[in-house]
């Protein structure tokens, strides 16, 4: 059996804990409206013919499997999480690519775009425009934090 989704939507969030990094990534996942669900990390295709459609809800507990990009940091720190995901100029799916780092979000999406140019040259073609969503986050004293990004797969 395989399974090959139609569909998928991309979402983000970010938060701080008092209590630990677990607390902010369950926090930012909540966030990014994908709280409920068992997530399941997937590398970087979208399938021929999938759409991007808005995000929904899902069922409590579903194994959903998703391009995930996340960070976590603690106090002081700046970090970034983020996506790039483009369809190929050929119509035959696409590519998602997923970064993290200490630093802001600019240098962030710099790093995604060298990715995405590399994975087009890898393959020997051309993107249509390339999409990012990127969250960045300065973590108080006193706090940890997390930042995510992540396309998430449906209707297989």
């Amino acid at each position: 059996m395989q399974l090959v989704p139609k569909k998928f939507f991309v979402s983000s969030g970010a938060a701080v804990s008092e209590v630990s990094d677990l607390n902010a990534f369950d926090k930012a996942l909540i966030q990014a409206g994908v709280g409920e669900q068992n997530m399941l990390s997937v590398s970087s295709v979208i399938p021929d013919g999938a759409v991007q459609v808005p995000a929904r809800d899902l069922p409590m507990g579903s194994i959903t499997h998703c391009v995930l990009a996340q960070m976590r940091g603690s106090e002081g720190e700046m970090i970034s999480a983020g996506i790039a995901y483009a369809f190929r100029k050929d119509g035959r799916g696409g590519y998602v690519a997923e970064g993290h780092l200490h630093g802001s979000k600019e240098s962030l999406i710099e790093v995604l775009e060298w990715k995405m140019n590399e994975m087009a040259k890898l393959r020997g073609m051309e993107f249509e425009p390339v999409q990012y969503v990127v969250e960045e986050l300065q973590i108080p004293m006193d706090h940890y934090g997390t930042c995510l990004a992540c396309l998430v797969f449906l209707d297989y």
